[in-house]
């Protein structure tokens, strides 16, 4: 007898039919389709989000600092050791735009800090935002020199966020958001300009 495809069937307790709630009582699943009697889950679109827990603080507000935070004034610093720097050959003094260029920093943006982890085994120049006071002995050890360049960078000033805060203070006196009074943007502008 030859097979066709409408021979064909899976096996016996592979398919399941699916359940069809609120179809009736014959079904089996009428009247309040299998979610019992009333209540917050028996609604439509029942149901609490994640965390939720009846109406009181949850847990992750109870106990905020249990996950950390992320402080967004943190200096984004440049690590740079030593070790590093005396084993790559510079022919004139270590410059940030020497190391930008050989992939050492991830940008001019950055401020750069030398670090003494490593050996110095000669005299270099190296001109950067900070030094260790290790770091800085031992480039003074082999007979090098530093310079201390000045912060240009983003991270220089915290961002207003409280009433605590010199720039939160004059724009307060320079009555800005009343009647009659300049802008955020315009009291801005002229302290800038001041």
């Amino acid at each position: 007898m030859p097979l066709t495809l409408d021979d064909l069937r899976p096996n016996l307790g592979a398919k399941q039919t699916k359940k069809r709630v609120g179809r009736g009582h014959g079904s089996g699943k009428g009247k309040t389709a299998g979610r019992g009697t009333k209540g917050q889950k028996a609604r439509s679109h029942a149901g609490v989000g994640r965390g939720f827990e009846g109406g009181q603080l949850p847990i992750q507000r109870r106990l905020p600092y249990k996950r950390g935070f992320t402080n967004i004034n943190k200096v984004q610093w440049e690590i740079v050791n030593l070790g590093r720097l005396d084993a790559l050959e510079f022919d004139g003094p270590v410059t940030p735009e020497e190391l930008y260029a050989r992939g050492i920093t991830r940008g001019m943006e950055f401020p750069i800090k030398i670090l003494a982890a490593g050996d110095l085994t000669r005299a270099i120049e190296v001109h950067a935002h900070a030094f260790s006071e290790a770091a800085k002995e031992q480039i003074a050890a082999a007979g090098g020199s530093l310079q201390t360049l000045a912060r240009t960078d983003q991270w220089l000033e915290a961002r207003p966020r409280s009433r605590r805060l010199q720039i939160n203070r004059d724009l307060k006196q320079a009555r800005v958001g009343k009647v009659g009074a300049p802008s955020r943007k315009q009291a801005l502008a002229g302290a800038r300009g001041a």
